[in-house]
C-alpha cells in the first residue's frame, strides 16, 4: 500500500471513531437525566413503602455527614457487621413538617452477588417501620428471596439496637430467621440493618 493511501485510510478511521464517540456521548447525555429521574422515583417509592406514615423525606446535611462517617463509629464500637456503610440518610416528616423518624440506606458489600443496599425506616423511638431493597443481585430462588415478605417483614416492628441472625428458625424479639440456603445473603442484609440501627440509636446529630 502506498503511503498516501495508508494515511487516507487512517484519517477515515480516525474520523469514524471521532464521530462514533461524539454520537455515543450525545446519547449518554440524552438518556442520563431520564435514567436518574427513574431511579429517584424508584428510590422514593421504596422510602414510602418502608415508612408509609411519612408524607415526605427531607435532606439534612448534618445527618448526611454523620451517616457518611458511620463506618468509623462501627469500627470504634467493635461491631461485627462486615463492610457496611450508610450512603443515604433522610428525615421522615409528617404533614405538619415534624420529623417523625428517618430513612437510611444500609449498604453491605458482603452479599453473595455483590453490594446489597437496604432502605430502612426507623422512628424517633428506634422502631423499624420496614425495610426495602434499593439494590440486590443475589441468586434467584435463594438470596433473592430476601425481597419476599417472609424474610423482609421480620424486621418490621423490631426495637432492639442490634438483631441476631438465627439459623434453623425460632428467632425471638431481637432475632431474624436466616433464609435456608442463603446464609451469606441473610447475614449481609442483617448486617446492613444492624449498621443502620446502631447509627439510629447512637449517632444521629442532636
Amino acid at each position: 500500500m502506498k503511503k498516501g493511501g495508508f494515511m487516507k485510510d487512517a484519517l477515515i478511521l480516525f474520523a469514524i471513531t471521532l464521530i462514533s464517540g461524539i454520537c455515543l456521548g450525545g446519547v449518554y447525555e440524552i438518556t442520563k437525566l431520564p435514567i436518574q429521574e427513574s431511579k429517584m422515583k424508584a428510590d422514593l417509592a421504596t422510602y414510602q413503602e418502608v415508612y408509609p406514615n411519612a408524607v415526605d423525606f427531607k435532606f439534612d446535611q448534618a445527618l448526611q455527614d454523620a451517616a457518611e462517617a458511620a463506618p468509623e463509629n462501627f469500627a470504634s464500637a467493635g461491631l461485627n457487621i462486615g463492610s457496611v456503610e450508610i450512603p443515604v440518610a433522610l428525615n421522615a416528616v409528617d404533614a405538619s413538617g415534624n420529623v417523625v423518624g428517618h430513612i437510611f440506606t444500609g449498604l453491605s458489600k458482603d452479599g453473595y452477588g455483590g453490594n446489597i443496599k437496604v432502605s430502612v425506616g426507623v422512628t424517633n423511638e428506634g422502631e423499624i417501620t420496614g425495610i426495602g431493597f434499593i439494590e440486590i443481585n443475589e441468586t434467584p430462588g435463594l438470596g433473592m428471596n430476601a425481597t419476599n415478605p417472609d424474610f423482609k417483614d421480620q424486621f418490621k416492628g423490631k426495637t432492639a439496637e442490634q438483631l441476631n441472625l438465627v439459623k434453623g428458625g425460632g428467632a425471638g424479639d431481637d432475632g431474624i430467621d436466616a433464609m435456608s440456603g442463603a446464609t451469606v445473603t441473610s447475614t449481609a442484609v442483617t448486617n446492613a440493618v444492624n449498621g443502620v440501627l446502631y447509627f439510629a440509636h447512637n449517632c444521629i446529630p442532636q
